[in-house]
Parts: structure tokens; C-alpha cells; sequence
């Protein structure tokens, strides 16, 4: 019966073990809001298909605390928004800017399926070309031979 009774009290606690403290209510909805609205701006650098507002990583989490605290700081959003890209890259921003280092992510949306189509076309040219081939006397003979059977056999 005891023992009944601990594994019964184990199972009603059990689900507490799992669950997350609820992150605490900001001190100043303002703020709260300039942090999010920024955070949206920002890609979360673990998940990468999720903004900062949006994820729950631990990493994303320590990202909004130290864009909150540089706002408490007094910083300007384009400061912290160049402190994060130092930090991490261009990568960080969702939308990062046309330079040289990312060409590439502007122009390779349009040149990569280009170049595939291309590709495509040219081997498709080739195959052609080499399909269109003459058959040699031999190669008439043969399959005409090939077709008398074939017909011999369907009688």
C-alpha cells in the first residue's frame, strides 16, 4: 500500500521536473516591445529558420537579455544591431546587406536556377545532335535482319 501510494505521488509531481520557469513580465512594456520589435529583425542564430522573437533557444534567450540590457544602457537600436553583427556575422540579420561578402545570398536565388536551366538546355542540345547520327549499310542490314525475324515470329 505504501509503496502504492510513493509511486502514485511520484507520477502527480513528475510533469514539474520538465516544465520551464515562465520567463518574468517585463518591468517596462515599452522596452519589452523595442526588444521584441528588434528581436523580429534578427535571426535566431541555433534554429536559423526562426527570429529571435520567435525562438526558444537558450542562445536566442541570452541574445533578447543582452539586447535588453544595451537598451536599458541607453543604446540606440542601430547600436545594438551593429553590436550583434560584430559579434556574429551578417548572418544575424534576416535581411543583411548587398556587399561583396553576400553577393551571393542576393544574386544566387536567380543565378543558380539559371545556370541550371542552361546546363540543362546544352546537354539536351548535345543529346540531340548525337541522336541524329547516320547508320552505317551494316547497321541498316542488321536491323532490317532484326525486323524479318521479329515478323517470322509473329506469323
Amino acid at each position: 500500500m505504501a509503496k502504492t501510494l510513493l509511486l502514485a505521488f511520484l507520477l502527480a509531481f513528475a510533469g514539474a521536473a520538465w516544465t520551464k520557469e515562465a520567463a518574468p513580465a517585463a518591468e517596462d512594456p515599452a522596452l519589452e516591445r523595442r526588444v521584441m520589435d528588434l528581436a523580429a529583425q534578427l535571426r535566431c542564430l541555433v534554429c536559423q529558420n526562426q527570429s529571435l522573437a520567435e525562438s526558444d533557444a537558450d542562445l536566442a534567450n541570452d541574445m533578447r537579455d543582452q539586447i535588453r540590457e544595451k537598451l536599458q544602457a541607453g543604446q540606440s537600436e542601430r547600436d545594438v544591431v551593429d553590436f550583434l553583427v560584430a559579434r556574429y556575422g551578417d548572418f544575424v540579420l534576416w535581411s543583411p546587406p548587398f556587399k561583396a561578402t553576400t553577393v551571393l545570398l542576393w544574386v544566387g536565388p536567380v543565378l543558380l536556377p539559371a545556370a541550371g536551366l542552361i546546363t540543362l538546355f546544352w546537354l539536351l542540345g548535345r543529346r540531340r545532335d548525337e541522336g541524329e547520327a547516320e547508320l552505317s549499310e551494316a547497321d541498316h542490314a542488321r536491323a532490317a535482319l532484326l525486323l524479318d525475324s521479329t515478323r517470322r515470329m509473329e506469323k
